[in-house]
C-alpha cells in the first residue's frame, strides 16, 4: 500500500514478498531508527499479529535501503514467542537496536526484556542478551553517542511490571547489551516515558507520575562505569494536562505517552531538554499536544505551550504526540489528529516543526489521509501505544500505524505499519502558538557525585545470525483491563 496526500507519501513496512499488504495480519506500536552514516538505511519494530483474531503477537520488523520506498518484512525475532513494547535505537556507526518485552501466553507470568543487535542495516539480528536477561513492561532505552566516558553505554527505564518484581527500575549496560546491571529504583516512579543523554554524559528520564504530574529525573554518574548510578536531581514537571489511559480514542491503550529528548546541536540551543506528550487540559475530555522545554539541565522548565495549532474543541483528539530533536537542533513533532473528521474519531497524521527551540511552531499540516482507527483491532481494543520519529537537518522520518487497508474477510480496514517522510521545505514561516516564559515548576537539591577514572568500555561479541521461518497460526487471549497509578498492573 502506498498513500499518498498533499505532497507526503506514506509506504507500507508490513509487507509480503512482493510488497504487497498482508490480508489478515496486524501491525502497531512502531519504533523507526535510522542509520546516521547512510539516511537510505531504516529500521522499523512492531508489534506483529499473524492473526488479527488473536492477541498473540512476536517482534515483527521491517528493512529499507533506499530511504523508506521499498520495505522488506523478513519476520519475527524469534517465532512463536510473545513479544511487545518494541524499540529501536542506532548509534554513530550505524549499528541498530531492538529492545523488547517478552512473556508467556496467553497468561503473562513475567515482564523481561533482551537486547538484539543488527550490524547490516535490520536485514537479520543477532541476541546480545540471554533470553529474559534485564527490563519490564513498557520499556525504552537509549545510547550514550558523546565522546565522555560513558560512550556506547546504554540505559533502559521500565514500569514496576518487570523481570525484577520491584519498582520502576532503571538499568545500565556497559557491554553493548551483552548484560545489565542490577535494576535500580528511579525517584518518583516516573513510567511510560524515554530517556536522553545530554553532551556532558548525564542521563535523563522522563515520565508520567500519575495525573498531571510528570517527571524529569538526571543521572550524573551512570556515565562512570564503576560507579553504581544515583540520581542527583527530580524535577515536576507541568505539562498542562493529565495523562489519559484508558486512552478512549484508543480504548485498550494510552492516548500518548510522555517524550523527552535532548538538543545536541553544538549551538546556542545546545542540552536544551524538552518534553512532549499528548495530555488532557483540565476540564477537557479530549487532549492537545503539550511541549515543554528546560535552559538550565532540567532544573526548571517553561510553561507548557499547545502545538496542534485548531481553536480549542472540546470533540477534537490531538493524541499519540511525539518529537525528535535534528542535529542542528530543529524541532519535529507528529500526531493524530480529529480535527477535519465529521465523526471526531477518524485520524490524521498532522506534522509541525519548530526553529527557534520551541517558543514558536509552524502551521500545522496534515500529513497522510484519514483513517478510522476503531477498525482493525488485534482483539485488543487499541492501535498500540505510540509511534516515533527520528529527525535529520532536512526532514524527519516517521513510522506509525493506519487503517488504509481493507480486509474483505472482516469487513473492515485492518492496522498496518506505514512510513513516511516529513519536511520543512517550502512550508510557511512558524508563528508563535503561545507565549513560553520560563517558570520554575519543582526544582529538586542536586548532589553532586564524584568523577573517578572511568572504566573501559566492553565490545559486544556477536553471536549467530537468526533466521526467519514460517510464522505460526496463534491462539487467542483475552484483552487487557485497565490499572491505577501510582502501582499499576503490567500492560504489555
Amino acid at each position: 500500500m502506498v498513500s499518498p496526500y498533499a505532497g507526503f507519501i506514506s509506504y507500507q513496512a508490513n509487507v509480503d514478498q512482493n510488497g504487497n499488504n498482508i490480508i489478515g495480519d496486524a501491525a502497531n506500536e512502531c519504533a523507526i531508527s535510522v542509520d546516521p552514516t547512510n539516511g537510505n538505511k531504516m529500521t522499523i519494530a512492531w508489534r506483529q499479529f499473524n492473526d488479527v483474531t488473536s492477541n498473540f503477537r512476536q517482534g515483527g520488523w521491517g528493512y529499507t535501503t533506499d530511504a523508506g520506498v521499498h520495505w522488506t518484512f523478513p519476520g519475527v525475532l524469534q517465532n512463536n514467542v510473545f513479544r511487545s513494547d518494541p524499540v529501536t535505537q542506532s548509534d554513530e556507526t550505524g549499528n541498530f537496536f531492538y529492545l523488547s518485552l517478552q512473556s508467556t501466553f496467553p497468561t503473562q507470568t513475567f515482564y523481561c526484556d533482551d537486547l538484539w543487535r543488527s550490524t547490516n542495516g535490520g536485514q537479520t539480528w543477532t541476541e546480545q542478551s540471554p533470553d529474559r536477561s534485564a527490563g519490564g513492561d513498557k520499556e525504552w532505552f537509549t545510547i550514550d553517542k558523546t565522546n565522555g566516558p560513558g560512550h556506547g553505554f546504554q540505559y533502559q527505564a521500565n514500569d514496576s511490571a518487570n523481570c525484577a518484581l520491584g519498582p520502576t527500575a532503571f538499568q545500565r549496560s556497559t557491554n553493548g547489551g551483552v548484560t545489565w546491571q542490577s535494576p535500580i529504583a528511579i525517584p518518583n516512579s516516573p513510567i511510560y516515558g524515554t530517556l536522553d543523554v545530554d553532551t556532558n554524559g548525564n542521563v535523563f528520564v522522563g515520565g508520567w507520575g500519575g495525573g498531571a504530574t510528570f517527571y524529569c529525573v538526571r543521572s550524573s554518574n551512570a556515565q562512570i562505569g564503576n560507579q553504581t548510578p544515583t540520581f542527583d536531581q527530580v524535577t515536576t514537571v507541568n505539562l498542562g494536562g493529565s495523562l489519559v489511559y484508558p486512552g478512549a480514542i484508543n480504548p485498550g491503550g494510552l492516548a500518548g505517552q510522555p517524550f523527552l529528548a535532548i538538543d545536541r546541536s553544538g549551538g546556542s540551543t545546545n542540552n536544551n531538554i524538552y518534553m512532549l506528550a499528548s495530555v488532557r487540559p483540565s476540564g477537557r475530555t479530549t487532549t492537545d499536544v503539550m511541549f515543554v522545554r528546560s535552559t538550565d539541565g532540567g532544573l526548571t522548565f517553561s510553561v507548557p505551550q499547545k502545538v496542534n495549532d485548531d481553536p480549542v474543541n472540546p470533540s477534537k483528539w490531538h493524541w499519540f504526540g511525539t518529537f525528535s530533536v535534528a542535529p542542528n537542533g530543529r524541532l519535529d513533532a507528529v500526531w493524530y489528529d480529529t480535527r477535519n473528521a465529521a465523526n471526531n474519531t477518524d485520524s490524521q497524521l498532522f506534522y509541525s516543526y519548530s526553529t527557534d527551540a520551541g517558543f514558536t511552531w509552524s502551521p500545522n499540516i496534515a500529513v497522510s489521509n484519514l483513517f478510522n482507527p476503531f477498525e482493525g483491532y488485534p482483539n485488543q481494543n487499541k492501535i498500540g501505544d505510540y509511534i516515533t520519529m527520528v529527525s535529520d537537518n532536512t526532514g524527519s522520518n516517521v513510522a506509525y500505524s493506519a487503517t488504509f487497508n481493507f480486509n474483505p474477510t472482516r469487513g473492515q480496514h485492518e492496522e498496518d505499519v506505514y512510513y513516511v517522510r516529513v519536511f520543512p521545505s517550502g512550508g510557511a514561516t512558524p508563528t508563535p502558538t503561545a507565549t513560553a516564559t520560563a517558570a520554575a515548576t519543582a526544582t529538586a537539591t542536586a548532589t553532586a557525585t564524584a568523577t573517578p577514572t572511568p572504566t573501559a568500555t566492553v565490545s559486544a561479541t556477536a553471536t549467530a545470525t537468526p533466521t526467519s521461518t514460517p510464522r505460526p497460526s496463534p491462539t487467542a487471549r483475552p484483552g487487557p483491563s485497565s490499572r491505577p497509578r501510582p502501582t499499576p498492573a503490567p500492560r504489555p
